[in-house]
């Protein structure tokens, strides 16, 4: 099954920070102060996504109070951070949800990734991922983890599930 009939059955978007909505670069001060960029673009890909009628969470290894608020400004309605376990954080949410895990996507770009990246029904990297994390991807973006990789799988979603043309409708008025 190609990555397109995967999509069709998403419900749940789940997306790790470091390397897939940003660049992967951390950036941080003497005071420990820890700074993250961000796209726009991804972030509007999320917000549509969302608006489609797909839930968003995000699963990452790090804390961050810059995440909490991303998180929030997106309508992400699950949140883990500290996660060490990325597994038990997505079983977790999967139960929250009485979702199945064949109608969740994950997006990842490390190793780390892969326990959920292999449970999902739709796993997807960046193309900066090791080839073991390539590997076992249904999808490998075109476009890089903080460069518009994170837009590229919600509107692969949108578009499998008939509703990116309704998402665009307003803009091309």
């Amino acid at each position: 099954m190609d990555a397109f009939e995967r999509a069709k059955k998403i419900k749940l978007a789940i997306f790790d920070v470091d390397g897939v909505m940003t660049d992967g670069s951390l950036y941080l001060a003497d005071d420990g102060q820890e700074f993250k960029a961000f796209n726009s673009l991804d972030g509007h890909g999320m917000k549509m996504l969302n608006r489609s009628g797909v839930e968003l969470a995000i699963i990452t290894g790090r804390t961050s109070q810059l995440v909490a608020l991303r998180a929030i400004n997106l309508g992400v309605t699950h949140l883990y951070q500290g996660s060490e376990d990325k597994l038990a954080a997505f079983l977790e949410v999967l139960e929250k949800t009485g979702i199945d895990p064949t109608e969740c996507a994950y997006m990842g770009d490390d190793v780390v990734d892969l326990p959920v990246m292999r449970r999902c029904g739709l796993g997807v990297c960046v193309p900066a991922a090791p080839a073991l994390v390539k590997q076992h991807a249904h999808y490998v973006t075109e476009l890089a983890g903080g460069r518009g990789a994170v837009r590229e799988m919600c509107e692969l979603i949108m578009q499998a599930q008939g509703t990116f043309e309704a998402q665009m409708a307003p803009y091309l008025k």
